[in-house]
């Protein structure tokens, strides 16, 4: 029988989180090694994590950060959102937005292959070792890297994460500079904008628009009737419309619906003297694009009262 003593049983569970019973399995096969035991509960966890890969994971949090310049936002994703309150689960999501921004890898299996600044081991074997405490799917769904004059926000504990992106001749610790940044950062959250500005919206959304548009009026009785020209020109101001809806810099500012978001930042730059522009920002919501299964607990009891 392996030599080993409770307290190697209680050192092993306060390595890993692992229960009680687990970890003096795990020793047993590892003759009471614990670093060898170590891996056999990562083994075993990643087999149960293998099975639960295919549980939707939707839940979790999004993370933004800026160091020096440089700035992270990343989305990690649970199955729960209980999960999202764990602490351990912050600490993981915080150490990986730091990983980015100093190891700078060119992709999610680069930031996964990279050893994390909390210094334990890869952002992958960290999330091994996570899912052997927690036993949910956990994925590093996305990340963004940028640098620049930056300002990150984080609304809903998570829920939301937006990077704004300035362009000036202002410092860029100017207490001004970056409180405009947050107010746009705080814009973006709450209107999504699709674009930055016209130049980024696609030729085929326009023209997809103007057709939607188009038929639209065709099917209106008051518009029947009208001249090409005037129905061509009332199009063109619902054009307007669409750009002042999904164009940030075109946007109604939320804090003063007298001014666009352009106006404000100009109202700020010509008050320090300097030029401002919004050169970009990233926006991610936690598990947006990802189709939640929706449980009908009724249907759910009727198929096994059914079954049975």
């Amino acid at each position: 029988m392996a030599a080993f003593t409770a307290k190697d049983v209680a050192d092993l569970r306060a390595r890993t989180g692992v229960g009680m019973m687990d970890c003096k399995k795990a020793l047993t096969e590892a003759d009471g090694d614990i670093e060898k035991a170590m891996v056999v509960l990562r083994e075993r966890g990643l087999a149960t994590q293998a099975s639960k890969a295919s549980r939707i994971a939707a839940e979790g949090l999004v993370y933004a950060i800026v160091e020096n310049g440089v700035g992270a936002i990343v989305e990690v994703n649970s199955e729960t959102d209980f999960v999202a309150q764990n602490q351990e689960f912050k600490d993981f999501v915080t150490a990986a937005a730091k990983t980015i921004i100093s190891e700078n890898p060119a992709d999610l299996d680069a930031l996964l292959k990279t050893k994390s600044v909390s210094g334990t081991g890869t952002i992958e074997e960290d999330l091994q070792n996570l899912f052997l405490k927690i036993r949910e799917n956990m994925k590093v769904r996305r990340f963004e890297r940028l640098e620049g004059v930056l300002i990150p926000y984080i609304h809903g504990d998570g829920k939301i994460g937006v990077i704004v992106k300035l362009e000036s001749d202002i410092s860029a610790d100017n207490e001004k500079l970056l409180e405009c940044g947050k107010n746009i950062a705080l814009q973006v959250a709450a209107m999504n904008a699709r674009y930055l500005d016209r130049s980024c919206v696609p030729a085929n959304a326009i023209e997809q628009e103007k057709e939607i548009l188009t038929s639209q009026m065709a099917e209106d009785p008051k518009m029947k009737g009208k001249p090409e020209q005037v129905l061509a020109k009332i199009v063109d101001g619902k054009i307007g419309k669409y750009y002042s809806e999904n164009c940030l810099t075109e946007q109604e500012y939320v804090k003063d619906g007298e001014l666009t978001v352009t106006k404000y930042v100009e109202s700020v730059a010509k008050e320090l003297g300097g030029s401002i522009k919004v050169a970009g920002y990233v926006r991610y919501e936690k598990g947006e694009g990802i189709e939640k299964k929706q449980d009908d607990f009724a249907s759910e009891v009727a198929g096994m009262v059914n079954n049975s």
